[in-house]
């Protein structure tokens, strides 16, 4: 069984920005045969302009793009109370990373880290950085 991959939008940053190394990742996934997440609310955080983000445009058009529903906007809502953030986007990665089994590949480790705690998921997902 393959782990499931979850990115943030550190992640889609890069596959906009062409990053290699990230790319090299998601095509190892990809031939591993995981499943990618990716949050519509990330999506969200990473979306500036069709125009510019044609790559980023085209890789989420292959990509299973997965709506928050109430359920985990409540969780993440609670999240950020006990976080003390305001960061709703990375609450919901974590979230959605604990109800998958999910490795989160982020550019904010230490945010992320943070908000796991505040959780206390065991075992708590794995943190990758982009």
């Amino acid at each position: 069984m393959n782990i499931p991959y979850l990115y943030d939008a550190g992640a889609l940053i890069a596959i906009d920005n062409n990053d290699r190394h990230m790319w090299a990742r998601h095509s190892l996934a990809l031939e591993d045969g995981r499943d990618i997440h990716v949050p519509a609310v990330v999506v969200s955080q990473a979306w500036r302009d069709s125009r510019r983000q044609v790559r980023l445009g085209k890789f989420l058009a292959a990509r299973r793009v997965v709506p928050v529903g109430l359920e985990t906007a409540k969780a993440a809502g609670i999240l950020c109370g006990k976080a003390r953030t305001a960061d709703i986007v990375d609450a919901t990665v974590v979230v959605m990373a604990a109800s998958l089994g999910a490795i989160i590949w982020t550019s904010d480790p230490d945010d992320i880290r943070d908000l796991i705690d505040a959780q206390d998921i065991k075992p708590a997902p794995v943190i990758r950085t982009v």
